[in-house]
Order: C-alpha cells, then structure tokens, then sequence
C-alpha cells in the first residue's frame, strides 16, 4: 500500500488555509472545510504530469483512448458498471455540470427538487439560474438519515417538478443509499417524468460494508437520467478542472454537445486528463490507504465526542470525507458559528449553508488529512464546551 504524505497547505494559494475571508470574513482559521485533501497525490500520478512538464511544449491536446480506458476500467473493476466511451463527456466541474443541465433540461421558473441537508451548490445552482427551489428534508434518526418518499413525490405533484439533482453518496450526511432506498426515488421520478442529475462525485469514498450503487444500473431507460462523477475527490484533483459526465441516452447526448459548442466547452486541458487517467489506471494502492486514514479519523471523531461530549451527535460516516456533527444540545444553534469560528478558530462548513436554518447547530467537518489536523479541531470544541 503506498505511503501517505501529508502537506502543510498554508501559503500555497490553497483556498482550505489561504482563502478563508470570502466565506468566513476572516483569515489564520484552522482549515477543515473545503472537500479536499492536506495529502500528496499518487505517485503515478505526479510521474505522468512530471514526464509531460519536461517535455515542455503544451500546446492543443488530444484526448488519448488511454484517458477513456482509464475511466471505463475504474468504473467496472470497482462498480461492475459498463461504461461506454460513447457515453463520456467532459466538465469542468461537477458543480458546472450540473448548472449546464438545469440550464438545458428546465425552463425559467421551472421547479428542481433536492433532498435537504445537502451540498449548497445544488440550492445556488436552482436559485442562480431562476428556476423554483423545492426542498425535501431527509427523516433525521439521531443522526442516522433516510428519505422522506412520500414528501418528495408529494412536492414533485404539487409544484410539477422538472429535475432532480441526486446527491449519491449524499453530502453533508455521509449516507450511502442502499439499492432499495434508491430505487423507489428513481421510480418516483420516473413515474413524473423528472430528469435526474445523479451526483455521484464521492462514489469511491465508500467505508466498512457499505456498498456505491451507481443509479445507471437502476434504470432500464436512460432517456431521462445523467450521472456525474470525477477525480478530483477521490484523488485530490481539483485543480484539473476535469469532471466525467455519463449520457447513455443518444438524444440527450446530442442536447449536451449542442450547448458545449455553444458556449465552447468540450474539452478541458492536458494536466487535467493526463493526472485522471494516471490515477484511475494506477492509483488503487493509494486510494486504498486514503480510505483507511478517513475510516481512522472517523473513529477517532466519533469516539473522542462519545467520551468527553456524549449528546453530541455525529452521523455515522458511510460515504464521503465530511463528517456532520450535531452540536445542539451544547450549542445554541444560533451561536453555533460564533462558537465554533470565533471561539475555536476553526473554518467548517455551517449548516444552515446546506438548507437553511433548520440545520443551524450542525457543522460538517473535513477528514481528509492528517490525524493531527482533526485531533486540532475535534479538541478545540472538547476544551470549549467543557
């Protein structure tokens, strides 16, 4: 299994420890908000881009077979999903793909539905591009969250829902949706007519039995579903700039590449394809070892609070690197910013930023990186409320 390094990130121009005053008005916080990683890349992947470095000319790329072979092997030696080349397109984020496919399914004031706590881009991207935000909280169980079926087909009738964005495994609250939770939602949509946006972004960051159910395998029609997913959080590759997007269905394929042309988007840059396709050919060694630090860190979250602070709830981690954490019987929901940024200096992600203030109270924290980081921030609210 091939060694992590862990990276002091600070003064990098790293957004997690550099860039902290756009969202928290303030700089010097302990970072553990941002989904990604304080840890070197794989090895293979720093060879690739290296050998490509020295060559020295970077000019116009040509996407190679090897970067698509790369994707299609990691899709079935992990998912046993047949992914075809046919299939693949290029983003340069799953946050853009996402807002594209609102953009090119729905209409103005069109209503998208979301399964709230969830990862705020889903709620800017229905709100920024004037389409109607429809929320459907998940049923919470002392931490443990399940779908609320009834509520969500209820709203999808009620405000004649066009899309819903599919968050899989789900962030902030690490759930990994088991085949029969999963498909009675693609069932609803299906009956209603409603485009699904599967973000399956943190599918590889799945722990202990839990088991990615991709949603293409769900579906016999692929007329009305997309599925997202990319490098970047299960290899720390963010600055690639190189999200996959799979579109079976032929027709809506052809609605994708007509609004790529337009706005001139169909490909991304060298540095981008050549670290996800070095990773996902020769970076299980690696991912392996990422998923048994974030399995330790979890522990360690979920033990420490148990001990020193038992009514804190921490949501079992499933999926992701996020843990969310329940402060509320500690911490009035309304001073739970203050106290954990002003008073123990940490930069989180709050919340109310996933659905607004119901969800004021908890935070989600970041557990990809060193023991030591985590210890920092799990023992600074410890001392503070104690």
């Amino acid at each position: 299994m091939e060694q992590l390094e862990f990276l002091d990130r600070r003064g990098t121009n790293c957004n997690k420890w550099d860039g902290q005053t756009g969202m928290f008005q303030e700089e010097g916080l302990h970072g553990m908000w941002v989904a990604d990683m304080d840890i070197s890349v794989p090895t293979c992947v720093k060879e690739a881009l290296q050998k490509y470095i020295d060559f020295g000319a970077y000019g116009y790329y040509k996407i190679p077979d090897s970067y698509y072979d790369a994707i299609i092997g990691w899709e079935k030696r992990h998912y046993q999903l047949d992914v075809k080349k046919e299939w693949i397109r290029y983003s340069p984020g799953v946050v853009a793909a996402f807002n594209w496919w609102i953009q090119i399914m729905t209409k103005e004031k069109d209503a998208v539905i979301v399964n709230t706590p969830v990862y705020y881009p889903f709620l800017s991207a229905v709100k920024g591009n004037n389409r109607t935000l429809i929320t459907s909280d998940l049923k919470n169980d002392n931490g443990v969250y399940s779908i609320d079926y009834k509520d969500f087909e209820d709203k999808i009738v009620k405000h004649n829902v066009k899309a819903f964005i599919l968050c899989s495994p789900h962030n902030p609250v690490g759930r990994v949706w088991k085949e029969e939770e999963l498909k009675p939602l693609l069932d609803i949509c299906n009956r209603h007519q409603v485009f699904v946006i599967a973000d399956e972004i943190h599918q590889d960051l799945v722990f202990g039995e839990h088991k990615q159910i991709p949603a293409l395998s769900l579906v016999d029609d692929y007329s009305n579903i997309v599925a997202l997913t990319a490098p970047s959080k299960t290899f720390n590759l963010a600055a690639g700039k190189n999200s996959v997007i799979y579109i079976p269905d032929e027709t809506l394929r052809a609605k994708w590449d007509d609004f790529a042309e337009k706005i001139r988007c169909g490909s991304g840059n060298a540095f981008g394809y050549i670290a996800a396709a070095a990773a996902y050919k020769g970076g299980d060694d690696w991912y392996e070892a990422v998923k048994e630090l974030i399995e330790k860190n979890a522990r360690y979250v979920k033990e420490t609070f148990a001990k020193e602070l038992p009514k804190v709830v921490v949501s079992p981690l499933e999926g992701t690197y996020l843990i969310w954490i329940d402060l509320r019987a500690y911490v009035e929901p309304k001073k739970t910013k203050e106290f954990v940024q002003k008073t123990c200096r940490l930069a989180v992600d709050f919340g109310d930023w996933f659905g607004g203030e119901t969800f004021e109270g908890f935070i989600r924290m970041n557990l990809a990186t060193s023991p030591e980081n985590v210890k920092i921030g799990v023992e600074s609210i410890v001392q503070h409320l104690k």
